[in-house]
């Protein structure tokens, strides 16, 4: 699944410069995740490290407009990361 940052969110710059997919970014009025390059950190760290560094609990939560397995994910970092040696 791809992540999503509620309205909980306080705009205090952490989660985006941590994505390693450069899947965040600032929104109308809070930052947002592109589902297209989420993949919950999958081929950089063990957790989403979005989650790790917010402050304020459950503001950033799985996206259940966005239901993706561990497989999908994986493929979607080989897409994002290395399309050139496909």
């Amino acid at each position: 699944m791809a992540l999503l940052i509620t309205k909980k969110c306080i705009n205090c710059d952490m989660c985006e410069p941590e994505c390693p997919n450069q899947a965040i970014s600032m929104g109308a009025d809070i930052y947002q995740i592109d589902a297209d390059r989420c993949t919950e950190c999958i081929g950089h760290y063990e957790t989403p490290t979005c989650q790790k560094v917010c402050p304020i609990p459950n503001t950033i939560i799985t996206d259940p407009a966005h239901q993706e397995n561990e497989e999908q994910l994986w493929d979607k970092f080989v897409l994002l990361h290395h399309a050139d040696k496909i």
